[in-house]
This record gives C-alpha cells, sequence and structure tokens, in this order.
C-alpha cells in the first residue's frame, strides 16, 4: 500500500491565504539583561530607607571621627609638609568606604540566592553571568554617590582643599571606584561559594581592618612599626591610597597608580573567575 503526499499550490486566480510562520524569539541581549538587572538591583537598594541612610552615614562618621579626633594629635615625622590631617586622610577613607561597598556586593548576591529570585531567574533564557555583572555595576554606582556625598561635605563643611585641580580630583575619585568595583567581584564570588550573610560579615571583618590599618590609610607607612611597615608596602590598598591621595594633593606619589591598577584588575578577573564557578553551582 503506498500512499501518495499531495502539495497544495497557490491558485493564480484563487490564492489559498499562506500560513503565517510564528516569529521566533531568541532571548534578549546580554547587554539589555545587565541592564535590567542593575536596575533591579539600584531599584532594591533605594527603596530601601535603612540601606540608603546607614550606607551614607557610615562613612560621614567615620571622616568626621577620624578628622576630628586624630587632627588634634601631633603630626608624625614623615608627614606631608603643607597637608592638613583631613587633606591626608580623606582619600583613604573613600578607599574604605570603597571596600564597604564591594562588601555589599557579595551580601546583596546573598540575598538573590536566599530570596529565591536567582531560581526564578535560571528558569529564563539569561546568561548567568549578567546577574553578577549587574550586581557589580550597582555597587559602583552607589561607590559613586557616597563619593560625591563625602566630597561634598569635606568640602563645603569641614573645609577639604583638593589642591591637585579638578581634573587630578576626578582621576583620584575614578582610581578609588576602580578599586571599590575590582573588590567587589572578591566579595561576589565569596558570596557565590559561602552563600550565607554572617559568614561574609566576618570575612569582611577580618579582611577590612588588617588592610586599612596596616596601610598608609592614616599615617605614613616610614612611621608604622617596622613589622606593620613591611606589610603595609605589600598591602594592595596602600598603593590605591597613595595614588588617590597625590593625584588629589598635588604631591608626589602618583606612579603608585600602576600598581594599584594591576593588582585591581587581577582581582577582579580571579574574582569573577571564582564567582561565575560559584555561581553555577546547583542550589
Amino acid at each position: 500500500m503506498s500512499t501518495t503526499t499531495t502539495t497544495r499550490t497557490a491558485d493564480p486566480i484563487d490564492p489559498a491565504p499562506a500560513a503565517a510562520t510564528p516569529p521566533v524569539w531568541h532571548g534578549s541581549s546580554v547587554l539589555l539583561q545587565i541592564r535590567v538587572l542593575t536596575g533591579r538591583s539600584l531599584r532594591a537598594l533605594v527603596t530601601d530607607p535603612g540601606v540608603v541612610l546607614f550606607g551614607l552615614l557610615q562613612p560621614v562618621v567615620i571622616l568626621v571621627v577620624l578628622t576630628q579626633v586624630f587632627s588634634k594629635m601631633g603630626q608624625p615625622p614623615h608627614f606631608p609638609a603643607g597637608v592638613t590631617y583631613l587633606d591626608f586622610v580623606l582619600p583613604a577613607v573613600l578607599i574604605d568606604n570603597a571596600v564597604q561597598s564591594a562588601v555589599q556586593s557579595g551580601v546583596g548576591l546573598v540575598d538573590d540566592l536566599k530570596n529565591g529570585i536567582v531560581a526564578r531567574l535560571r528558569s529564563l533564557p539569561i546568561v548567568p553571568s549578567s546577574l553578577l555583572i549587574a550586581r557589580s555595576l550597582a555597587n559602583l554606582v552607589r561607590s559613586a554617590v557616597q563619593a560625591v556625598i563625602l566630597l561634598a561635605l569635606a568640602i563645603g563643611v569641614l573645609g577639604y582643599s583638593p589642591r591637585g585641580g579638578a581634573t587630578e580630583l576626578a582621576a583620584s575619585v575614578g582610581l578609588t571606584l576602580f578599586i571599590s568595583w575590582s573588590l567587589g567581584w572578591a566579595f561576589i564570588a565569596a558570596g557565590a561559594w559561602l552563600r550565607r550573610a554572617e559568614p561574609m560579615q566576618n570575612l569582611a571583618v577580618i579582611a577590612i581592618l588588617p588592610l586599612m590599618f596596616a596601610s598608609s590609610a592614616y599615617i605614613p607607612v616610614a612611621d608604622l612599626p617596622a613589622w606593620l611597615a613591611a606589610v603595609a608596602k605589600v598591602n594592595p590598598l596602600t598603593y590605591a591610597i597613595d595614588a588617590t591621595r597625590a593625584l588629589a594633593l598635588g604631591i608626589p606619589g602618583v606612579d603608585a597608580a600602576v600598581p594599584a591598577l594591576l593588582f585591581g584588575g587581577a582581582i577582579a578577573v580571579v574574582g569573577a573567575t571564582f564567582a561565575v564557578l560559584g555561581f553555577r553551582r546547583p542550589m
């Protein structure tokens, strides 16, 4: 038994309507995914008054306490001539704020993993790394806003005087934001692997306190005890603080920007790699 398959051809006099081919959706572009997810992270940030308030108050309190308490003490022998303690310490406070914002990148990812949003997004045709990139960009915006507020307060209220000029100050802030973005990847990787807020907070304390105090943040490295100065000389934050300080104040030390950028780039690459690997693990 044989069957014959006939194909209907259109009649030139009374043609049959051709069947419409339904459009095939191939998913949104990666850039669109990153933009939408970054907007989602920022909206979640600004709609929480507590996070906004305390996130802005913390660096302000640190700046006021440091400048009003330690500026009354005698300056160490290797303190830059003609520089006030406020001018000296503000770049360090900006870097400290950048590190704190980087920690929040990892904490935010942990929250996303716990509240189920990541599980829902994984059911959609979304590139997994786009959520991580969006989280890092939201951290960058947060750091930028806090840096602007700190600078406005320091210049308008406390009398901060960035003698390096507007261009150099902008470069100093740009380097600070790059450090925040690169360190953010390290904490995003930690969040992707730990997946719990408590260990993330403990890791932040263990990492931030030694990094900030074993550096040139609050006094010159030459005035630290010998063993602490040796640690500070290999501390990546020392190079970042020295470079941002030199740019803002127009003093020697701008060449420290090169190792700061190299350290930051290496941290970002390694952190992003481990973040993707940790994020791809089963929930």
